[in-house]
């Protein structure tokens, strides 16, 4: 069956082949429908999201600059409405109808700016894992890698939200996989008014209310989990990326594990069995309830830090004081020195602005000649709280303050 369309061609590998595509399988045809849903309930976050909170909403969650959030926000969005027309137009081309009578509600998760980050570092991460879940359905091999090249733009859109999380960016080497009925054990609670024609697992909810760490044990709730199940008889299964099975422990003792970083699903079984990573040979029958996705964020690193004013970081506290100043200062690198050498005596802004000026110096600068032989370094820029520039060494002028 050939067909051709001009719509969004350039960015289009769904809808551009140079063999003749042929009418997809059934089951090609379900996945492309099941993708579509998911990609129209992110870009539906994404926009009510962008509507809702305005830039000292995110500015009162702790972000260093509004329009940070906001730009990768709105770029993300606009990728899912992209990804939504193609995946709709696929699915007509080859014979079927996609499913444009759902309804998501996300009003218990955009109540305030830090809770909706966390929903679309959830959303994202489940997206990748639907559509790694998924690959193995899907019997067209021009429709597969028209699929991953949909997937490997979620993964970075993952990446973002790890981001702008406060978490490690590419927490593990590895990515989680779920089938369809998993994927809307999890995302199945913001979608009404539509039958997508795949079975959901019991939805599962972690209790606790502190963040998860190494160490705690967790409290889960679930329909599936009712007084006819005697809980002395479940099990909890933690499956992290990496991991080629998962951690088998039993319900009433399901404490996180030191060592484990990022994004983690836990599932309720009947049995100690431990779940396979790979969904392909994943034996389901024993789950009674998830998955959940939880995130154990053990590190975070100088990106990550860097979006949030909350972290704790230097750059966090110097923005406060850099809020209240109407100057900059720009000083040369033997001022720099001489503010370094006072640091331990100088108030708190001073030691910001010293330590600033010391990533730009060499140790040997540190010295009383500094200013008298300085080492090789063109390195420029503001200190993070913004009062002062450090010019490189290759550069000189007389100190000046602006206004």
């Amino acid at each position: 069956m050939h067909f051709s369309i001009t719509l969004v061609a350039l960015a289009a590998p769904f809808l551009v082949s140079a063999a003749p595509w042929r009418r997809a399988a059934s089951t090609d045809l379900t996945v492309l429908i099941f993708a579509d849903v998911l990609e129209q309930l992110e870009n539906t976050f994404y926009t009510q999201a962008l509507k809702k909170f305005q830039d000292s909403d995110f500015q009162a969650a702790g972000f260093q600059s509004a329009q940070v959030p906001i730009q990768q926000f709105t770029q993300i969005a606009n990728d899912e409405a992209i990804h939504t027309t193609i995946l709709q137009s696929a699915i007509k081309a080859n014979g079927g109808q996609p499913i444009t009578s759902c309804k998501f509600d996300f009003s218990s998760v955009l109540t305030d700016v830090s809770t909706m980050a966390a929903t679309a570092r959830l959303v994202e991460n489940v997206g990748v894992a639907a559509y790694l879940g998924a690959a193995h359905l899907v019997l067209d091999p021009n429709l597969l890698t028209s699929a991953a090249s949909i997937m490997t733009v979620e993964a970075r859109h993952q990446t973002v939200l790890n981001i702008l999380g406060g978490a490690t960016p590419i927490p593990q080497s590895f990515d989680i996989a779920f089938s369809p009925p998993q994927v809307l054990a999890i995302a199945g609670g913001f979608i009404s008014g539509c039958d997508l024609g795949i079975p959901s697992n019991p939805s599962l909810t972690i209790t606790n209310t502190d963040p998860i760490l190494p160490g705690a044990t967790l409290n889960f709730k679930s329909d599936a989990i009712n007084s006819t199940i005697s809980e002395d008889t479940l099990f909890c299964q933690m499956l992290a990326g990496g991991l080629a099975f998962s951690i088998s422990l039993p319900f009433k003792q399901c404490t996180v594990p030191q060592g484990i970083d990022g994004p983690v699903a836990f599932f309720i079984t009947s049995d100690d069995q431990p779940l396979a990573a790979n969904v392909v040979v994943q034996a389901t029958n024993s789950i009674v309830a998830g998955p959940t996705l939880g995130f154990i964020d053990t590190h975070s690193d100088t990106l990550s830090q860097l979006a949030r004013t909350g972290s704790g970081t230097s750059s966090g506290t110097s923005s406060a004081s850099a809020s209240n100043s109407t100057s900059t200062t720009t000083i040369s690198p033997s001022d720099a020195s001489s503010i370094i050498l006072s640091a331990s005596t100088a108030s708190a802004s001073a030691t910001s602005a010293a330590a600033a000026a010391s990533g730009t110096l060499s140790a040997n600068a540190q010295g009383s000649n500094a200013a008298a032989s300085p080492p090789p370094d063109t390195t420029t820029g503001p200190s993070p709280d913004g009062h002062i520039v450090v010019i490189g060494w290759n550069s000189l002028p007389n100190s000046t303050t602006t206004s």
